[in-house]
C-alpha cells in the first residue's frame, strides 16, 4: 500500500497489532506521521497477529503510508521478526499499536540519528502526555559499555535501533513475558556506538487487558518461568563473552534476578515458593547473588535476601510497600 521508490527510508516503524479498537491504531499511525520525517525517509509497517477483526477498511486514509500484512495469531515476538524480514530502512523502531510517538520529542532522536549515525539511540517511556523537551543526550560509548555503567530500561519501544546492528539476531518465539529483556541486552552488545538521551519520546498506555496484567495462577507461573529461562539464557551466553561484555551481561543478569525474586514476593507471597524457586536459582549457580556495587537497591535487596531472617523481612513488607504505591 505505500509508494515505492529508490530512495531507502531512514526509519521502518514495525506497528504489532492484536485487537485494538481501530481509533487507537489510527492515534497511533497520526503520531508517526507527525514525525519530521519525509514521505520518503518513513516506513510504517503494521502487523496484525490475527486479530478477530481485520482493520484495513477503516484505514483507508493512511493507504499510501503504510504496509499492512495480517498474519495467523502467533504472538508479539513472531509479528515483531516479521516487521523485521519486511523493514528497509537504515534504521528500526518497534511500537505497540496501543501506544504513540511524542513527536516533538522524538525528532530529537531522529536528529542524533541522522548527525552521528549511531547503532542505536536510547530514550525514555512516559505515561505523561505533557512532557517536556529537553535536548540533551550523551555518548558515544559501545552497548557493552553502556550496559556496565547503568541499569537498561529494556523496552525495546525505547529505543531507535540501525538494521544491520542485528544481525542474526531475532526474537525467540514462545515467551510471553520477558522478550524484551532477552532481546535488548543481546542487541547492546551489538552496538559499537550507542547514543542516550533522558527525553520522553513514547507515550505508552496502560493495557489492563495485556498478559502483563493477567492474574490467574496459570499466567503468574508462567510469567515465572519465563523469565527463570530468560535469566539462565542470558547467563549462559555471558559465560562465552569477551571479558567486557561478558561483565556487562552479567550485570543485567544480576538485576533480572533480583527482580525476579521480587516478584516471586509480590505474587505468591508465599515462603515455600520462595525457597523453592532460591533453591532452583542456585543449582543454576544464579544465587547467592554476586556482591557488586551496582546500585543502593542492588546492595540492600541482596544483603537481605541472602539470609533466613532477611527473606522473612522481604516477604512480610514488600507486599505492603507496593500496595501503597
Amino acid at each position: 500500500m505505500q509508494d515505492t521508490d529508490n530512495r531507502q527510508p531512514l526509519v521502518s516503524f514495525i506497528i504489532t497489532y492484536y485487537n485494538e479498537p481501530a481509533f487507537i491504531l489510527k492515534e497511533c499511525l497520526d503520531s508517526i506521521l507527525s514525525v519530521d520525517l519525509a514521505e520518503d525517509e518513513r516506513e510504517i509497517i503494521i502487523i496484525d497477529d490475527g486479530s478477530d477483526v481485520c482493520v484495513i477498511s477503516e484505514l483507508e486514509k493512511y493507504e499510501r503510508h503504510i504496509l499492512y500484512l495480517r498474519q495467523p495469531n502467533a504472538g508479539v515476538s513472531a509479528a515483531r521478526n516479521r516487521g523485521i524480514t519486511m523493514a528497509t530502512g537504515t534504521y528500526i523502531q518497534f511500537v505497540d499499536a496501543d501506544d504513540c510517538i511524542i513527536s516533538g520529542s522524538y525528532n530529537h532522536c531522529v536528529d542524533i540519528a541522522r548527525k552521528h549515525v549511531p547503532d542505536m539511540v536510547l530514550f525514555n517511556l512516559t505515561q505523561d502526555n505533557n512532557v517536556d523537551t529537553p535536548y540533551l543526550f550523551e555518548g558515544p560509548l559501545s552497548g557493552s559499555e553502556y550496559m556496565r555503567k547503568h541499569n537498561v530500561r529494556a523496552s525495546v519501544c525505547g529505543y531507535l535501533f540501525q538494521k544491520k546492528t542485528l544481525i542474526d539476531l531475532r526474537f525467540t518465539a514462545g515467551i510471553a513475558f520477558g522478550e524484551d529483556e532477552q532481546f535488548t541486552p543481546q542487541l547492546l552488545l551489538r552496538a559499537e556506538k550507542v547514543y542516550y538521551t533522558d527525553i520522553c519520546a513514547y507515550y505508552y498506555r496502560e493495557n489492563m487487558q495485556s498478559v502483563t496484567h493477567n492474574k490467574t495462577r496459570r499466567a503468574l507461573v508462567k510469567r515465572l518461568s519465563d523469565t527463570e529461562h530468560v535469566i539462565a539464557y542470558l547467563s549462559q551466553l555471558s559465560a562465552n563473552l569477551p571479558a567486557g561484555d561478558r561483565s556487562a551481561l552479567q550485570r543485567r543478569v544480576c538485576q533480572l534476578t533480583m527482580d525476579y525474586i521480587y516478584n516471586i514476593i509480590i505474587f505468591t507471597r508465599s515462603e515455600h515458593q520462595l525457597e523453592k524457586r532460591i533453591e532452583r536459582l542456585q543449582k543454576k549457580g544464579l544465587y547467592p547473588l554476586p556482591d557488586r556495587s551496582y546500585t543502593q537497591k542492588y546492595q540492600l535487596f541482596r544483603r537481605l535476601i541472602h539470609t533466613k531472617i532477611g527473606r522473612k523481612i522481604l516477604l512480610r513488607t514488600l507486599p505492603i510497600v507496593k500496595r501503597e504505591q
